[in-house]
């Protein structure tokens, strides 16, 4: 049997969670889906009411850029990076700027960050690796939080740095809310209240302009007992990690003694990521170049960092139910590879 690359941790509690809606003839957004943002801003040392559970991690972009009044104004994000932080500036009405990445390592170069013109910033946390973005200077600052959830710099939560948080719960993230959901947080109450009068688009006595974003309780009750398993979940893709690690395989980490990472990709260094990648084909494991050329926001020329990143990295299996004996078969044909 083939070791997917990515595989989402489902069990009876979440299949009893979904159950429990299912029978109170309940499914749209209600107790659940207000129960799961307790839940975070419990989980992220915020006080309840900082949190708004939406249909996905875009909405919840395009929802923090539409409250941080995006449009017309010129919005930088990293060129190495999912096309949703291109697709939300577009909805917003938001100008990109595109900036390259770290030399060797996937986050946002903050120096060359500093030195565009540039409104807000749009800063994710690739592959769990957070950014300390207490670095960049007098700015509105997004957290993108899809692949860092639980990780911290300095002490603090990864989404609580800058002026709001997005994170994503699709179905392969670190936590998901049944396939899709996404959640904005921050400290800052008069934005989380504008997102979340944003998303209450029913029945309203007012001439106002809103979408319907909004999660459905079936999602938020899966979402709470992923929630729950949360640092377990986080635990053992740490003890994969160090598995893959300490047996000599060449690995991106963090470099900042200040961070606490956390482990959403395991991505390999490689000066032949093809050969790698058909090699563990050949033993039935999966793995994928986590984002290629063809994928960057931006001209390669233009992004050298970038595109050199694309030519010499492959992500190999990291997910809370891999065996020990799949880990040992993943770090014995890496090697051999």
């Amino acid at each position: 049997m083939e070791i997917q690359h990515n595989k989402p941790s489902l069990g009876v509690e979440e299949e009893l969670a979904a159950k429990r809606v299912i029978d109170s003839g309940w499914l749209a957004q209600g107790k659940e889906v207000e129960s799961l943002e307790n839940e975070f801003c419990d989980f992220l040392g915020l006080p309840q009411g900082h949190a708004v559970a939406l249909s996905s991690g875009t909405a919840a972009l395009y929802l923090a850029l539409w409250a941080l009044d995006a449009k017309n104004k010129n919005i930088a994000f990293p060129v190495y990076a999912c096309s949703s932080l291109r697709n939300a500036i577009a909805m917003a009405g938001g100008n990109e700027l595109l900036i390259d990445i770290e030399l060797d390592f996937p986050n946002i170069d903050i120096s060359r960050l500093e030195n565009s013109n540039y409104d807000i910033a749009i800063i994710p946390h690739m592959f769990g690796l957070p950014v300390d973005v207490s670095k960049i200077n007098n700015k509105v600052i997004i957290e993108d939080c899809a692949q860092a959830l639980g990780a911290k710099v300095k002490g603090i939560s990864v989404g609580l740095q800058g002026d709001i948080g997005i994170y994503s719960f699709y179905a392969t993230k670190l936590m998901t809310s049944g396939g899709q959901g996404g959640m904005v947080a921050s400290r800052d109450k008069h934005l989380v209240d504008q997102i979340r009068d944003y998303r209450e688009f029913d029945c309203r006595n007012d001439a106002k302009k809103r979408f319907n974003l909004q999660m459905t309780d079936l999602q938020a009750a899966i979402g709470l007992e992923q929630l729950n398993k949360l640092p377990f979940f986080l635990k053992r893709r740490e003890e994969i990690f160090l598995k893959y690690k300490e047996a000599g395989i060449d690995l991106i980490e963090e470099k900042n003694k200040d961070v606490i990472a956390v482990r959403y990709r395991a991505i390999v260094a490689s000066d032949n990521p093809l050969k790698l990648i058909d090699s563990l084909k050949d033993a039935d494991i999966k793995s994928i170049i986590p984002v290629e050329d063809w994928e960057l926001l931006g001209d390669k020329d233009l992004f050298p960092n970038a595109y050199k990143l694309t030519q010499r990295t492959v992500s190999i299996p990291l997910y809370p139910s891999l065996t020990d004996d799949n880990v040992d078969k993943i770090i014995s044909k890496v090697l051999k590879a």
